[in-house]
């Protein structure tokens, strides 16, 4: 049995491709959410053409905050003291096999975990991805390397990322994918002759722990709302972890203040319909940068550095929180805006046959 063991929202997104092409070629599978982001509703997973899970190891709303994710996290470990026998049978249904997880969330660490204590061996979607920092970002560098030294199969999604994985001479098999599954995502979302351009509004997001705990971040992002707006009109989708950080620190009146357009997060269709015809976008997302590379949107990365090599030298902008290098992205974002990346290969049909290929010796 190939069992996907996810639980964020990003990781239902770039995992659901693998999922699709399964469905497609009718091959059986076992989704299990390990409920970081519970809360997300049928229709999310519906949209992305996938059903139900097929085991839950918690349903009780989304760990959204440090102090949520860190309760979540001890709650849903508490799988790890079952038995290997218990743990096959009521997670994995009794069924052997091989686990897919994905990226570098506390959802990839416990659902490596368990299924490591289930005995089943790990592949990692997504792999490869360094910082080279251990403390940054945190815990995502931390989490790669403690997965990465455990996982049977290293789906690499590029020649950077298979490098990575060498010099940390790993014992998995390394396998580069052409390409992240985020292409078949936005494939699947976004036609080839959809109109790109930069009639709607910019657009900003910003949700990692390092730009939501630190005074001084706090008050650059609120210059960086107001700076944005006077370019014209602008879209802040607020994560909830980022207005509740705002709050915290007393700024969220200059945030309503600031003239931006103030908006919760939308379904994914309707975020990518809004960054193909953004002016700009900034965002400090690993995922939001790989859409925004293939889809040629100017972007400004609010943060210091990227483990991603997706639109660097092109259309992305590594901003290292410097105000010269802010004013210079947006006072002519059209200078980095490029073609829309040429369809290839499916990064999700080559991982789904090494999957099928894997279950099958196993």
């Amino acid at each position: 049995m190939i069992h996907i063991v996810i639980g964020t929202k990003a990781e239902y997104i770039k995992t659901a491709p693998v999922l699709r092409e399964l469905q497609r070629r009718g091959v059986e599978f076992r989704l299990i959410d390990v409920g970081q982001h519970a809360g997300l509703p049928p229709k999310f997973r519906r949209d992305l053409g996938l059903g139900d899970p097929d085991a839950r190891l918690d349903d009780r709303g989304d760990a959204e905050t440090i102090g949520e994710a860190a309760t979540w996290m001890l709650r849903t470990s508490r799988n790890l003291m079952r038995s290997k026998r218990r743990l096959l049978r009521d997670v994995f249904g009794g069924e052997t096999g091989v686990c897919l997880v994905h990226g570098d969330t506390p959802s990839t660490l416990l659902a490596t975990l368990i299924s490591r204590r289930a005995g089943l061996p790990v592949a990692h979607l997504e792999s490869g991805l360094r910082s080279h920092h251990l403390f940054h970002p945190f815990p995502e560098e931390l989490t790669r390397i403690v997965v990465m030294r455990v996982a049977r199969t290293l789906y690499a999604p590029d020649a950077t990322a298979v490098v990575n994985l060498q010099r940390m001479k790993l014992k998995g098999d390394i396998v580069e994918t052409g390409g992240n599954t985020s292409v078949d995502a936005v494939a699947h979302v976004v036609a080839d002759d959809s109109v790109t351009g930069s009639s709607g509004p910019g657009l900003i997001t910003i949700h990692r722990v390092e730009n939501l705990h630190r005074r001084g971040r706090i008050d650059a992002l609120i210059g960086l709302l107001k700076k944005a707006a006077e370019t014209g009109p602008v879209k802040f989708h607020v994560h909830q972890p980022t207005e509740l950080a705002l709050r915290k620190f007393g700024k969220w009146d200059e945030v309503e203040a600031s003239g931006v357009i103030v908006e919760p997060l939308i379904p994914y269709e309707e975020f990518l319909a809004e960054v193909i015809v953004a002016p700009w976008v900034i965002t400090d997302g690993g995922s939001i940068q790989e859409e925004c590379s293939m889809l040629g949107v100017p972007t400004l990365l609010w943060r210091a550095r990227t483990e991603r090599q997706d639109g660097l030298g092109t259309n992305v902008v590594v901003s290292n929180y410097d105000p010269n290098a802010i004013d210079a992205f947006l006072s002519d974002p059209e200078r980095y805006r490029s073609g829309r990346s040429a369809g290839g290969a499916s990064p999700a049909a080559l991982v789904t046959d090494h999957l099928i290929d894997l279950d099958s010796r196993l």
